[in-house]
């Protein structure tokens, strides 16, 4: 018997005790019992997005977040630009056409990211952009974009600035009032440490005057009308009531923890696991700032990335993730997201050097752990 470990970058492990917390009796959502759940759910999910604004939860994955935030934001026929730097930035441009937005994209090499500095050119030069579109963790590459930056070239122009951080949020640092990021979407499944099920739109006071003119269609997914029952502590439609009873229990293990302390975690997750891979001889594929959600390896030439996922599965009982769109074939992605700790990534590293070496590649055994093993040390 070989124990199962989940190491790809989402969905993630499901802690024990929100385990648990789903398994109990279920419960109705027009009642005080998930009206108090809720109150609590709606404070933490505040302080975890750093915002006064309310955050929304919906019954959907991450891409009806995504959904969401342009429907009811935007109108037919808008301009909007869209950082595409990799699959997720692939995706946002399909939800735009799907709408018939105007797209202007701002493109670069999967693996690399789009300056904050070309962003504040497009919108000098196309003044009627109603929106920019990017990822936080664009977890198809391992790459972190400059939101931040992003936010700075937005502020002051009639654009909003909409942010997928389905895969940076609870992991990398995005406040987004002290930022001014006007709309966040995120989901369940990656740094909350939940199952799929509920995404989630947080918009703030620039986007919500932009809903008010929003002709888009919209039904299941109006913001303005979850908005409304949100502030009475209920929900629009059905939600998605045993990932919410955990949800209150993930906020309850973030806030023990401290927010900044979560941050900080993922971070040295980050950065051992990227001493380790490059012990073993290996480039990482990130050639911008990497993201702290995952880490994305180039394989050794002639290898397959593939079967290098294959051989983490049927020899180790370890799912990690391959490349995705052009990529597949190239990379292959480890997650240390969520509810993950040192000696996850010892293992995923340790496994790593004895795929490697089943693959009929080069080894230093003990390379990759060491090196991780020296970052953990080192308790800065």
């Amino acid at each position: 018997m070989k124990k199962y470990q989940l190491m790809a970058p989402g969905p993630t492990p499901v802690p024990s005790e929100v385990l648990l917390a789903m398994a109990q009796p279920m419960i109705h959502h027009r009642t005080p019992e998930y009206e108090a759940l809720f109150t609590e759910v709606r404070a933490g999910l505040k302080t975890l997005f750093q915002t006064e604004q309310e955050v929304l939860p919906l019954a959907c994955s991450g891409t009806g977040a995504m959904e969401a935030a342009v429907v009811n934001t935007l109108s037919t026929g808008d301009r909007v630009a869209v950082v595409r730097a990799g699959k997720f930035g692939e995706r946002w441009i399909e939800i735009c056409k799907a709408y018939g937005l105007d797209i202007l994209e701002l493109g670069a090499p999967f693996g690399e990211t789009v300056p904050a500095a070309r962003v504040a050119d497009a919108l000098r030069r196309e003044p009627r952009l109603r929106a920019v579109l990017a990822q936080h963790s664009e977890s198809s590459t391992g790459v972190l974009h400059d939101v931040r930056g992003y936010a700075a070239a937005t502020r002051g122009t009639d654009a909003i600035l909409i942010v997928d951080a389905v895969s940076s949020l609870g992991i990398a640092d995005l406040p987004m009032d002290a930022w001014g990021v006007d709309v966040v979407v995120a989901g369940s499944q990656k740094g909350l440490m939940l199952p799929p099920g509920v995404g989630f739109c947080a918009l703030g006071e620039k986007a919500w005057a932009q809903t008010k003119t929003s002709t888009l269609p919209k039904y299941y997914l109006n913001l303005t009308e979850e908005k409304r029952c949100v502030a009475k502590n209920e929900a629009h439609f059905t939600p998605a009531v045993s990932i919410i009873v955990g949800l209150r229990q993930v906020l309850r293990m973030l806030a023990r923890e401290g927010v900044p302390n979560v941050f900080r975690r993922h971070d040295r997750l980050a950065r051992a696991t990227r001493a380790g891979v490059e012990a073993l001889g290996l480039a990482l594929f990130a050639k911008a700032t990497p993201s702290p959600a995952l880490t994305a390896v180039v394989a050794p030439a002639g290898v397959d990335s593939e079967r290098i996922v294959a051989v983490y599965s049927e020899a180790h009982n370890i799912t990690i993730a391959g490349g995705q769109g052009e990529m597949k074939g190239k990379i292959f992605r480890l997650g240390h997201m969520g509810y993950a700790a040192e000696f996850d990534v010892i293992v995923a590293l340790a496994a790593l050097e004895q795929v490697l070496a089943d693959l009929g590649q080069p080894v230093d055994f003990g390379a990759g752990v060491r090196a991780a093993q020296k970052v953990f040390a080192d308790r800065a």
